[in-house]
C-alpha cells in the first residue's frame, strides 16, 4: 500500500507560534517587553499568585511528553486541570493563553503535548490507549506537584485534545468534569458518514500532522479511509477512540460535560457529537455557532473575548470550584443562528425543533406538499458542480464567522449532472431549527454509488448560502437495482427570509468525500408509489 502523501497545513492557521512563544517566554522571565497590554497584565496577574515551568511528563511505555506546569505557590486545597493539545505542531503551546487564565483564576494547571507531536516522544495513537493512559499519567504528574491537596480535576481539549479529554474521563474515575470544543463523539461516523469517506478531512488531518510521528497503525487507517480498505478494520479501530463506546462510565459516575461546536463542521460532522450529547444523562451543555472546525474557539485561544472559552471557565468554575454563577440551571443547548449572531437558549436538543414540515420531491422540479410518484431525473456522474460542501476546510469557516459565506451561483449548475428541488418562495421568515431529513430512491446502473444532497438558501436573483448537507454511499446494492436512502442531513439553525427559496441539489460528486461511482455512469433519482421521496423540514 502507498503510504498517502501529507502535505503540510494547518487547522489553525491563526495561531502565531511566535507571538505564543514570546507568551511564554515573558511567563518565565517576567520581561513582557513588546507584549501587547493585556497580555503583560495577565501575566504579571499570573506570576503574583503562581509560577510557571516547563517539563516532560513520563507517559505511557516511558514516552516523554512535553509539558507544561501552572502551580500555584500556596498550600491551600484547590481543583486542577489537565490539557492535552490539539492536532497540531504547536502541541501544548497552543493553550498557552488559556492555561494562564485558568492558573490566575486558582487552578493548577498541566498542558502536554499529545504522543508523537511537537516535543513528545512515541508516536501518534489518534486518542487510542496509550493516549487514554498519558492523560492519566499526566494528572498523576500534576497532582505530585500540587503545593496544596487536590479538591476536583477536570480535562479540557480542544479538538484532537478533545476526544483524548473525555475517554480519560471515561477510564479515569478521578476525573469530575470535561470541557470539549470541536470534538468528535463517534469516530467512525466522523470517517464514514453513510458509508461515504471522508477523503478531505483525512487529507486534512495528515497534512497538519505532517511533521508529527505516526503510528504505523494510524498511517495505515488513515491510508485506508483514502483508499477504500479494510473498511471494517478501520471502524474497529475507530470504536474504541469513539466516546459513545465508552458513554456508560461517563453516565455511571455522571460527569458534567461541556460541548462546543461548529455548525458547519467538515472534519467531525456535527450529527456524530449531538448522538453523543443526547446519550449523556449527567450535567450537559452544548453551544453551537457559525463557522467550521475550531473557529469559533480560536479568537479566545489568542486571548480575545470569546463566549465559548467564557463558558467553559463557567463550566469549570461550577463543577470544580462550586461557584454559584447559574451555569447549571441555564439550558442545555444555546444555538447561534446562521449569519444572524443571534443566540438561542432551548432547555434540550429535542426541543429545538417544535414540528416537522414534509416537502415532496416532484418530477418538475418542485418541492411541494403532495407526493408526486412515478417521475425519474436523471445525473450523469464523474462531474463536480457549483454545489460544494466548501472551498477549502476550515478556512471557509473563518468567513461564515466574519460574515461572508460563500455565494453559490444556482443558476450555474448543470441540471444534466445535478437533479434540483425548488419549493415557493417563503411568505414569512422559515425557521429552520434541528436535523432536516431526506427519503430519496434512485436507481444505479453499477454495483457502487455515491450522491451528495445540499440544502439551499436561494434568494430572488439565483444567489444562494449553503443551509446544510450530507453524503450517501451504497456499496452493496446488485446493479440496475432500486436504491432507498433514508439519511439525515447535518443539523442546522438559519433562518429563510422572506421571498426566498429552499432548493434541494443533488450531484454525484464533491471533493470532499470518496466518489464511489463509475466515470460517465448515471443516477436515475424516482419517487415510487410504496416509498415516495421527501424532504423534512425541522421548524422551531
Amino acid at each position: 500500500m502507498t503510504t498517502a502523501a501529507r502535505t503540510p497545513s494547518s487547522l489553525y492557521p491563526e495561531l502565531d507560534a511566535t507571538a505564543l512563544g514570546a507568551f511564554v517566554t515573558a511567563l518565565e522571565s517576567g520581561d513582557v517587553t513588546g507584549l501587547a497590554p493585556a497580555r503583560a497584565a495577565e501575566i504579571a496577574e499570573l506570576r503574583s499568585v503562581a509560577a510557571f515551568t516547563r517539563g516532560k511528563v513520563t507517559g505511557a511505555d516511558g514516552d516523554l511528553l512535553d509539558a507544561a506546569l501552572w502551580r500555584h505557590l500556596g498550600t491551600r486545597p484547590r481543583p486542577v486541570i489537565v490539557m492535552p493539545s490539539p492536532w497540531t505542531g504547536l502541541g501544548w503551546l497552543a493553550y498557552a493563553v488559556q492555561a494562564t487564565l485558568f492558573a490566575a483564576r486558582g487552578y493548577d494547571v498541566l498542558a502536554y503535548s499529545a504522543r508523537g507531536f511537537a516535543g513528545s516522544e512515541g508516536r501518534v495513537d489518534v486518542a487510542g490507549p496509550l493516549d487514554v493512559a498519558d492523560g492519566s499519567r499526566a494528572l498523576d504528574h500534576l497532582i505530585e506537584r500540587s503545593t496544596g491537596p487536590v479538591t476536583r480535576i477536570g480535562f479540557l481539549g480542544d479538538s484532537y485534545g478533545s476526544g483524548i479529554a473525555q475517554l480519560v474521563a471515561a477510564h479515569d474515575t478521578r476525573v469530575d468534569a470535561v470541557v470539549a470544543l470541536s470534538t468528535w463523539g463517534d469516530l467512525g461516523e466522523a470517517f464514514y458518514e453513510n458509508s461515504t469517506r471522508h477523503v478531505a478531512a483525512v487529507r486534512a488531518l495528515l497534512g497538519a500532522a505532517s511533521k508529527a510521528r505516526l503510528s504505523p497503525q494510524t498511517q495505515s487507517v488513515f491510508d485506508n479511509v483514502l483508499s477504500g480498505g479494510d473498511v471494517r478494520g478501520t471502524l474497529r479501530w475507530a470504536e474504541m477512540r469513539s466516546p459513545f463506546t465508552h458513554i456508560k462510565e461517563l453516565n455511571r459516575r455522571q460527569v458534567p460535560v461541556f460541548f462546543a461546536h461548529a455548525w458547519h463542521e467538515t472534519l467531525f460532522p456535527t450529527n456524530q457529537t449531538l448522538r453523543m450529547f443526547n446519550e449523556l444523562t449527567g450535567p450537559k451543555r452544548i453551544v453551537l455557532s457559525v463557522g467550521d472546525h475550531s473557529g469559533p474557539e480560536m479568537s479566545g485561544i489568542l486571548g480575545l473575548p470569546n463566549r465559548i472559552w467564557t463558558d467553559a471557565h463557567r463550566w469549570f468554575d461550577h463543577h470544580l470550584m462550586g461557584v454559584a454563577n447559574g451555569i447549571d440551571t441555564e439550558d442545555q443547548v444555546l444555538s447561534e443562528v446562521m449569519w444572524s449572531k443571534t443566540l438561542e437558549p432551548r432547555p434540550t436538543w429535542p426541543s429545538v425543533t417544535e414540528h416537522v414540515q414534509r416537502l415532496h420531491l416532484a418530477d418538475d422540479g418542485e418541492l411541494g406538499d403532495e407526493p408526486r410518484t412515478g417521475w425519474t431525473s436523471t445525473v450523469l456522474c464523474g462531474m463536480d458542480t457549483p454545489a460544494t460542501v466548501a472551498d477549502r476546510i476550515v478556512e471557509s469557516g473563518y468567513a461564515e464567522i466574519a460574515g461572508r459565506p460563500k455565494v453559490y451561483p444556482t443558476d450555474d449548475i448543470d441540471r444534466t449532472v445535478a437533479a434540483v428541488w425548488t419549493a415557493d418562495p417563503v411568505a414569512e421568515t422559515l425557521r429552520l431549527r434541528g436535523t432536516p431529513r431526506l427519503r430519496v430512491t434512485y436507481r444505479a446502473a453499477n454495483p457502487g454509488s455515491a450522491f451528495v444532497a445540499y440544502l439551499l438558501d436561494t434568494a430572488p436573483d439565483g444567489s444562494a448560502h449553503l443551509v446544510t448537507h450530507a453524503p450517501f454511499t451504497d456499496l452493496g446494492s446488485p446493479p440496475d437495482s432500486l436504491i432507498s436512502a433514508d439519511i439525515e442531513l447535518q443539523a442546522t439553525a438559519y433562518d429563510v427570509p422572506r421571498g426566498h427559496r429552499l432548493m434541494l441539489a443533488v450531484d454525484a460528486r464533491d471533493p470532499f468525500y470518496a466518489d464511489a461511482n463509475l466515470p460517465r455512469a448515471t443516477l436515475d433519482f424516482t419517487s415510487p408509489e410504496s416509498t415516495p421521496s421527501y424532504l423534512d423540514l425541522p421548524l422551531g
